[in-house]
């Protein structure tokens, strides 16, 4: 695309495209300013949006803190179980409507489909009421344990990639002695890698920045993941006294950039994802 613009024409492309990213990064940088204010400028409230003042003992003090890195480790837990358990359920179920020959399967898949259009509002009171009988309320496990029946998505998205594999690489498996198990994973989970890396850059992203799910079940603030738990320091004030912002801004921080992390370190099975997905719409 780009070979065919003029060289004038790809300048002001450029041009564009730093603008909008100065836009867009404007907030991320700002933040960072307020992360490294001292202490009298938070007290004043007197920020600034290019760093002037570079307090690195703020970010000493937020790593130091217990309860920020409880929330820390708790959201570790919470993203580390979340995403073995979509990974594999989602490519176990994804497996199985892609390759078992049953009566109905069309009809139960699209019933899995259909539970996207479920507003997440309409099945949280069951959900709660039946985790509370469960006794796992003020608990990471109403959070983790779904994770592991997967996702109707992702499932969707796995099942996609599975149709698009040859059957007569499960009948040389079979051949040289796989079942059902061993072709799906020595055979299946091999070539889905980018999907499945795909799934789990998803499912990081969401329960690392997950805040209504820890707010609803988790009542005990030692037990909190970090979205929420930064959500509670914003919040936590003495009378008449306003949050210390730059230590809020360092724990946003500690909450950012595992994300961003992520997200480059899967870049390139996301774009290898991308290839075989279109060259599964071209066949």
């Amino acid at each position: 695309m780009f070979g065919r613009l003029s060289k004038v024409e790809k300048t002001i492309l450029y041009i564009l495209l730093i603008v909008v990213g100065a836009i867009l990064s404007a907030p991320f940088l700002y933040m960072v300013s307020i992360s490294l204010a001292s202490q009298a400028s938070t007290s004043k409230m007197t920020f600034s949006f290019i760093p002037h003042e570079f307090e690195w003992r703020n970010y000493i003090r937020v790593f130091t803190d217990k309860q920020i890195t409880r929330w820390f480790f708790n959201s570790i837990i919470l993203v580390v179980f979340s995403i073995i358990g979509q990974v594999f359920a989602s490519s176990f179920v994804a497996y199985g409507f892609a390759r078992l020959k049953a009566r109905g399967k069309n009809i139960i898949f699209m019933i899995l489909l259909s539970t996207m259009m479920i507003p997440p509002q309409v099945t949280m009171i069951p959900q709660f009421v039946i985790f509370e009988k469960l006794g796992w309320i003020n608990t990471l496990l109403p959070i983790i344990v779904p994770n592991f029946c997967g996702g109707a998505f992702n499932i969707f998205l796995t099942r996609q990639f599975i149709v698009s594999i040859p059957f007569s690489l499960d009948d040389a498996a079979k051949i040289d002695g796989l079942g059902f198990f061993g072709i799906y994973w020595k055979i299946i989970l091999p070539l889905i890698r980018p999907t499945l890396f795909m799934i789990a850059i998803l499912t990081f992203n969401y329960n690392w920045g997950a805040f209504m799910e820890p707010l609803i079940y988790i009542n005990d603030i030692e037990r909190m993941p970090l979205a929420l738990g930064v959500q509670i320091l914003s919040a936590t004030r003495s009378a008449g006294a306003a949050p210390e912002w730059n230590i809020v801004m360092v724990a946003s921080m500690l909450l950012t950039l595992p994300m961003i992390f992520v997200f480059f370190l899967g870049q390139k099975q996301i774009f290898e994802m991308n290839i075989i997905a279109g060259s599964n719409t071209n066949k």
